[in-house]
């Protein structure tokens, strides 16, 4: 007799299962994704112990016949494809045909169904894969899902679970993804006979985020202008700089409404944010991406969480352009203080700073301490500033001409606007002017104190310089290349044969980031001169990475986004420091030079320059307004 030999059908779905069935949120994501394929336009889901004890999904779908009913327990019964080009080009959440049959293996399980005008319901009773009866019943149109003691015929699966808390968690999460993927769809958790949260069906994105993860944030969210490019479209919103978290669970990105995950995707928003985003941060995001269906493969993952772009650097481009464009052209206010989140990381050790890179700049300082330090301004300046000064103080009755201004021009907060669901107005106004701001004074030697329309506003002195030197050293690398330092005797690096091969074809890179090489025999490059500001014991560990970067670069990439990173650190030695003292005509001219950068808003660390606290927050935490 033969040692190879078929399983029993019962035991072949229970190992189907160990693909599809890993939690119970992974029964909650194939139900819902089922009902969402019926056209569901209410979805409630009921459980109890985490989704262990109980899971019940209940929808008011298309239902199903009693042969369908049937069919759809069987493996590999799927109404949603019927041909391999269907596989190529999938426009449904579900395909496979292995989720309900998969659950149903290793639970007990009962589904009930009927379809819109039918004068009656389907219900089907299986126990761990066994059929036990098959009935009519009286349930309203759609279809319903109840799966309880999930495991129960496989404790060596069982014991892997997680605590229900944990459980729970997950399930969680997995029903929130799909609602905002889904905001026309109303959508209804309950836990334990409790109501987790409602959300009732709108036409508003914004609406459903806000509904999900709380109002102040959805409210401070940038909304991004649809952007078709090269196939791939974008929309959604985005977290301004400061809004990052530690983990990626507030990081979503949406491909022809399905939850998806991808390498590409998180460095096309690393890329888009860049400066804007801190260290061992993520961004906040909401992303939908809408591609032709055959330019994307679904079918990589048993869980059909990862996917695979046939031009993945088209999709990277858009997102990249997307970002970026919504950064600069939506942010036209100052980091609204409430709320804001992400601890503030260490600050990089600052590198050692060649004299000639520093000195030649415009406006740039001198980094040594002084008693009277006088970093940006000519006595010339100062001159000008002072009498400025004096003459508007002359025509002024004092520090505050009339007490009544402030009750006069309290305006919404930027976290206000558009609180109502998507784009408004506000967020296409022009950037503020240093003319709308009135110096105050400085607290603690570093914050400075900023009166303006909307309330008060704080600047950072040291992460302002840090934007403005920043964006200064950029353009002239953008314009000129970086300055470089001949060595005394060359230097050779030996390469691997594909990282050769791809510094060969990007030769006019490494010389505009301040290298001079060349092919020396073999897989061996010669050095000839180095950027002067790169530390002399590691020019190779920075080639490495100038290659990684290009490995992963779409074609767009500026050359000079390769070595900003060295840029910022390279300035944050410059830059002012927390205890310079500035007169109040430099820190006018800082203003001044800060909003006239292109991302002014943050540091080329991530780190907020300005924040504003709104009247109405003020108002609420002198108890003026509930």
């Amino acid at each position: 007799m033969g040692k190879i030999r078929l399983l029993p059908e019962a035991l072949a779905c229970q190992v189907a299962a160990g693909e599809v069935v890993e939690r119970p949120a992974s029964v909650v994501k194939e139900l819902v994704e089922n009902s969402l394929d019926a056209g569901a336009t209410n979805i409630e889901v009921r459980v109890q112990r985490g989704g262990i004890a109980l899971i019940r999904v209940t929808d008011d779908g298309c239902g199903m016949s009693r042969d369908d009913a049937l069919m759809c327990l069987e493996r590999n019964a799927t109404s949603k494809i019927r041909t391999k080009e269907d596989l190529a080009a999938i426009t449904t959440l579900g395909f496979r045909g292995e989720a309900i049959p998969s659950i149903a293996s290793v639970s007990k399980f009962r589904l009930a169904t009927r379809e819109p005008g039918a004068l009656s319901g389907t219900e089907v009773i299986i126990t761990g894969g066994r059929l036990e009866r098959v009935n009519d019943c009286g349930e309203p149109p759609g279809t319903q899902i109840e799966v309880r003691s999930l495991f129960f015929n496989l404790p060596a699966r069982r014991k892997f679970l997680r605590t229900e808390a944990t459980e729970y968690a997950h399930l969680e999460q997995v029903l929130k993804t799909q609602a905002i993927a889904h905001e026309n769809v109303r959508f209804a958790l309950v836990r334990d006979e409790r109501l987790a949260f409602q959300l009732p069906a709108t036409t508003s994105l914004r609406e459903r985020i806000g509904g999900l993860v709380g109002g102040d944030l959805a409210s401070r969210l940038l909304e991004i202008e649809p952007l078709e490019q090269k196939g791939v479209n974008v929309r959604g919103f985005i977290g301004p700089p400061g809004m990052g978290r530690s983990d990626r669970r507030q990081q979503l990105t949406f491909l022809n409404g399905r939850p998806v995950e991808a390498a590409i995707l998180s460095r096309a928003l690393r890329e888009g944010y860049h400066t804007a985003l801190m260290k061992g941060q993520y961004p906040v995001t909401f992303l939908f991406l809408e591609t032709d269906p055959s330019a994307v493969d679904v079918n990589v993952h048993p869980a059909k969480r990862e996917v695979r772009f046939h031009d993945g650097f088209a999709v990277q481009g858009a997102i990249v352009t997307a970002v970026s464009r919504t950064l600069r052209e939506r942010m036209t206010h100052p980091v609204s203080g409430v709320g804001t989140t992400g601890a503030s990381p260490e600050l990089p050790r600052p590198v050692a700073v060649q004299e000639e890179l520093i000195a030649s700049g415009p406006r740039l300082v001198d980094p040594r301490p002084a008693p009277h330090p006088d970093p940006l301004f000519t006595a010339r300046e100062r001159q000008n500033f002072e009498r400025q000064r004096q003459e508007q103080e002359s025509s002024e009755e004092g520090p505050v001409a009339d007490p009544t201004r402030s009750e006069r021009s309290v305006a919404p907060v930027a976290e206000d606007a558009g609180r109502e669901g998507g784009a408004t107005e506000s967020t296409r106004e022009e950037k503020p002017k240093p003319s709308d701001y009135r110096v105050i004074g400085v607290l603690g030697r570093l914050y400075v104190l900023l009166e303006a329309k909307e309330g008060l506003v704080l600047m950072d002195q040291h992460a302002a310089h840090e934007r403005v030197l920043f964006e200064e050293l950029r353009r002239r690398m953008e314009s000129e290349g970086a300055p470089s330092q001949r060595l005394l005797a060359p230097l050779m690096v030996d390469l691997t044969p594909r990282d050769f091969d791809l510094v060969s074809r990007h030769l006019d890179t490494l010389e505009r980031l301040g290298f001079s090489a060349e092919p020396f025999g073999g897989n061996t490059l010669k050095l000839d001169a180095l950027p002067s500001f790169l530390k002399r014991d590691d020019p190779e560990d920075f080639l490495n990475e100038v290659i990684r970067e290009i490995r992963v670069a779409s074609d767009r990439m500026s050359s000079l986004r390769l070595g900003e990173d060295l840029i910022a650190t390279t300035v944050c030695r410059a830059a002012v420091k927390a205890n310079d003292t500035l007169r109040e005509p430099e820190l006018r001219r800082l203003l001044e030079d800060l909003l006239s950068c292109d991302m002014p808003y943050c540091c080329p660390h991530g780190r907020p320059t300005l924040i504003q606290i709104g009247y109405a927050e003020l108002e609420r935490k002198f108890g003026r307004r509930v």
